[in-house]
């Protein structure tokens, strides 16, 4: 089988990766507030090409559980190693700042925690609880790792039941063992299935090209995502964020996202989003519609 690591793209961009510096008033408020008092948003810390329009919606997304993963994914550019102790307060920093910044939809991430026995569920479920608390007219979405499969971490996301829910595939069957190095394929999709049954209300995953993978395969993993009952779906390109990364092999025209976004939509996603700059919470705000 072809590594990933061969036949690497020159350097050099197509134009439509290109984007604008974020400019408005509410950015410019939002930037203020996030420097003056030193808030953790993985839109300033992951540089994402959407900050402002997100921003400028009253959109963020928090990282919490520290800034060091268990796992080291060939895509991400999350520094892998061993983590810090898991700051306790943490919980209502987070509430605070989305306070501070007064975000009116909120999207908490994490790093993995595959070192903690409840690989960080409990803080999870703090977190959303004292969001909630302090910002009652605040919605939120839960991007979560896989917990390993391990449906007591997961019950505590149940329990915490933001609006929405989200697990990334990230990529097809074929390329998951590269990609994703200590992630399975099925184990991804049996999470996206179990959150369903417990009831949360809508369900999202996301997926990024670029990566060698064919149409055949991004429809495949689409469906098998749809196949769980999900309900929102993002498909974005994968961008290589430092030379230790695994390389860009390809980049996807506007023309076949457009193609992605319009099977997701007839395979009966309720929302598609699917582009060259999609990230995960890309108009997520209006996915608890």
């Amino acid at each position: 089988m072809e590594s990933i690591t061969e036949n690497t793209l020159p350097i050099g961009k197509p134009k439509w990766l290109k984007v604008k510096l974020p400019i408005g008033q509410k950015y410019t408020e939002l930037r203020g507030l996030v420097d003056k008092y030193k808030l953790n948003t993985i839109c300033t810390s992951g540089s994402c090409p959407n900050m402002g329009e997100c921003w400028g919606e009253g959109t963020a997304t928090f990282m919490i559980l520290g800034n060091i993963c268990t796992r080291s994914c060939g895509f991400c550019g999350v520094k892998t190693g061993r983590p810090e102790t898991v700051d306790w307060d943490e919980p209502e920093k987070v509430a605070r700042s989305i306070k501070i910044m007064n975000i009116k939809h909120a999207v908490i991430t994490s790093v993995d925690r595959d070192d903690l026995k409840d690989m960080g569920s409990i803080i999870w479920l703090e977190t959303v609880q004292a969001i909630r608390r302090m910002n009652p007219e605040t919605t939120l979405e839960t991007l979560i790792p896989d917990f390993q499969g391990n449906t007591r971490n997961i019950d505590r996301i149940v329990e915490a039941n933001p609006e929405v829910v989200s697990h990334n595939m990230e990529t097809v069957r074929r390329l998951t063992r590269e990609v994703r190095i200590q992630a399975k394929y099925d184990k991804s999709l049996e999470v996206l299935r179990y959150l369903k049954e417990q009831g949360i209300k809508r369900t999202k995953s996301g997926i990024m090209l670029g990566l060698g993978e064919t149409e055949a395969e991004v429809l495949e993993t689409m469906q098998d995502i749809r196949n769980q009952n999900v309900d929102i779906i993002t498909i974005g390109q994968y961008l290589q964020p430092s030379k230790k990364h695994l390389p860009v092999k390809e980049y996807i025209t506007p023309e076949q996202f457009e193609k992605y976004e319009k099977i997701g939509k007839e395979m009966g996603f309720r929302h598609v989003e699917s582009g060259a700059l999609v990230r995960s919470s890309y108009h997520a705000a209006k996915h608890i519609l």
